[in-house]
C-alpha cells in the first residue's frame, strides 16, 4: 500500500508550481474584489515562511561555511578548486553584467515613465566601499548573529574555518560538533522547504494583491529589461558554458536543479535555498565534499541577478530619471563593482545595497533607490532565481573541467527525486575521485 500511495506522490516541483498558480488566482481576487482579510492572511503565510528561513540563516551560514573550508582539506588541490571557482564567479559575473548594460543602453529603461527626481527618497542605510570594508570585521562575536550580518558571520567562520585547519586534530572536536550542528540545521530547514509550496501562496498572492499590475506598467521597461536579462543569462549563457566547458546536455542541468530554481524565486533568498542548491548539486554529479564548499562560497557571493544585471540596468535607470550623462568610464566601473562587490548582497532578500553601493560609487543620487523600492519584491524573484542557478552552476563547470564530475549521476539527475530529506544521501552514486593536477 505504501508503495502505491508513493507512486502517486506530487513531485516538490509540481507542489511549488501548483501554489505559484493559486498564489496569482488568491491575489488577483483579493485585489480584485477588495478583500482586506484575504490580502492580510496572504500576508501572513508569507512572512512566516520568510521569517522561519531566516531563522536558520545565521547559525547555518557560520557552520556552513565552517564546515565547507574544513572539508576542502579531504580533496586534493583544494586550492586550485578554490581558485577556479572564484575565477568562474568573477567570469560569469562580468558577462552577466555586460548583458545588463548592453540591455539598458539599447531599452532605456528610465525614459517614458513619468517619474521625476520627486519621487525618489534616500534609503535609510547606503552602501559605499568603506562601509564594505570596514563592515567586514565584527565589533563583537554576538551583533553580527542577532543583526543577522552575513557579511561579518561569514568572516568569522572563514577565520574559525582556516584556523581549524591549521590546528589539525586538535580542532577535530569542534569540526565534529560543527558537522552534527550543520546536519541538524539542514534537518530542521528542510521542513521548513517543504513548505514551499504555502510559502509560495501567501508571497506570491501578497505581491499580486499589493502591486497588482499598475505599478508593473509604469515601470514596465525596467522590469522586462531585468528579467529579459536574467533570462538570457539562464536559459542562454548558462546553457553555453555547459555545453562548451563542461560539455554536458545543458537540458540536464536544469532537470536537476529547477527544485532549487524555484524555491530561490518564490522564496527571494540565497541563503534559505543553500541546503537545497548544495544537494541537487550533488544529484548533478558534484562531489559531495566540493559542493559542499562551493555552494555555502556561492550563495554568500555569487549573485549574477543581484549583483551584476541588476545593478547594472538601475544605474542606468537612475541616471536616465535624474539627467545624468554616464560615459565609458562609468560603465567600467559599473562592472567593476558588480565583479568585485558582490559579497556586499550576502544572500540576503533584496539587493539595496549593492545598488546603493554602485550608485554611491558612480556618484549617483542616493535618492534613486527610492524610486525603486516598491517594484523590488517583484524584481527580486527574478535576480534569485538566476543567482541560485549560477551558484549550482559553477560547481558543475569545475568539476568537469578538473574531471570531478561524475557524469552518469549527472545524466539521470532529475528534480523529483528531491522529496527526500536533505541529509540523505545521494542515490547510486559513486565515491567522489581526489581531484588531479
Amino acid at each position: 500500500m505504501s508503495s502505491y500511495t508513493k507512486s502517486f506522490k506530487v513531485p516538490f516541483w509540481a507542489q511549488i508550481l501548483a501554489g505559484l498558480v493559486l498564489g496569482v488566482l488568491l491575489g488577483w481576487l483579493a485585489r480584485d474584489q477588495d478583500l482586506s482579510w484575504l490580502v492580510t492572511t496572504l500576508e501572513k503565510v508569507g512572512d512566516t515562511f520568510i521569517g522561519l528561513l531566516k531563522l536558520a540563516v545565521a547559525p547555518l551560514v557560520f557552520f556552513a561555511i565552517l564546515v565547507s573550508i574544513t572539508n576542502l582539506r579531504k580533496v586534493n588541490n583544494a586550492a586550485r578548486l578554490a581558485s577556479r571557482t572564484l575565477l568562474w564567479f568573477m567570469i560569469t559575473s562580468l558577462i552577466a553584467v555586460s548583458i545588463g548594460l548592453i540591455i539598458g543602453l539599447v531599452t532605456n529603461p528610465g525614459a517614458g515613465t513619468g517619474l521625476t527626481p520627486k519621487d525618489g527618497g534616500k534609503p535609510e542605510s547606503t552602501g559605499s566601499w568603506i562601509d564594505f570594508l570596514t563592515g567586514i570585521v565584527p565589533t563583537d562575536v554576538i551583533t553580527p548573529f542577532t543583526e543577522l550580518n552575513v557579511l561579518q558571520i561569514v568572516f568569522m567562520a572563514a577565520v574559525a574555518g582556516i584556523a581549524a585547519l591549521q590546528l589539525g586534530e586538535k580542532a577535530q572536536p569542534i569540526l565534529t560538533l560543527s558537522e552534527s550542528v550543520l546536519s541538524l540545521l539542514q534537518k530542521a530547514l528542510w521542513w521548513v522547504i517543504r513548505l514551499a509550496p504555502i510559502g509560495t501562496i501567501g508571497l506570491i498572492g501578497h505581491a499580486i494583491a499589493t502591486y497588482g499590475w499598475d505599478l508593473i506598467g509604469k515601470y514596465a521597461t525596467f522590469t522586462a529589461d531585468i528579467y529579459v536579462g536574467c533570462l538570457i543569462v539562464m536559459f542562454g549563457v548558462y546553457p553555453t558554458l555547459l555545453a562548451t566547458v563542461a560539455k554536458v546536455n545543458p537540458v540536464q542541468f536544469f532537470k536537476g536543479a529547477w527544485p532549487a530554481i524555484q524555491l530561490a524565486f518564490v522564496s527571494r533568498s540565497s541563503v534559505g535555498t543553500m541546503p537545497l542548491t548544495q544537494k541537487v548539486t550533488e544529484r548533478l554529479g558534484v562531489p559531495k565534499e566540493y559542493a559542499s564548499f562551493a555552494v555555502p562560497f556561492g550563495a554568500t557571493t555569487k549573485m549574477d541577478g543581484c549583483a551584476a544585471i541588476y545593478p547594472a540596468i538601475a544605474a542606468i535607470f537612475v541616471a536616465q530619471i535624474f539627467d545624468i550623462q554616464l560615459g565609458v568610464g562609468d560603465y567600467l566601473l559599473i562592472a567593476f563593482v558588480s565583479v568585485v562587490g558582490s559579497a556586499a548582497t550576502a544572500g540576503l532578500t533584496g539587493a539595496t545595497v549593492m545598488l546603493t553601493l554602485t550608485l554611491s560609487t558612480l556618484g549617483l543620487p542616493m535618492e534613486g533607490v527610492g524610486l525603486l523600492l516598491a517594484i523590488d519584491p517583484i524584481l527580486d524573484m527574478i535576480r534569485t532565481a538566476t543567482n541560485v542557478a549560477g551558484q549550482a552552476l559553477i560547481p558543475v563547470l569545475v568539476s568537469a573541467r578538473e574531471n570531478l564530475l561524475d557524469r552518469d549521476a549527472y545524466a539521470t539527475a532529475d528534480g523529483s527525486s528531491l522529496d527526500e530529506p536533505l541529509d540523505e544521501e545521494p542515490r547510486d552514486r559513486a565515491e567522489p575521485v581526489p581531484a588531479t593536477a
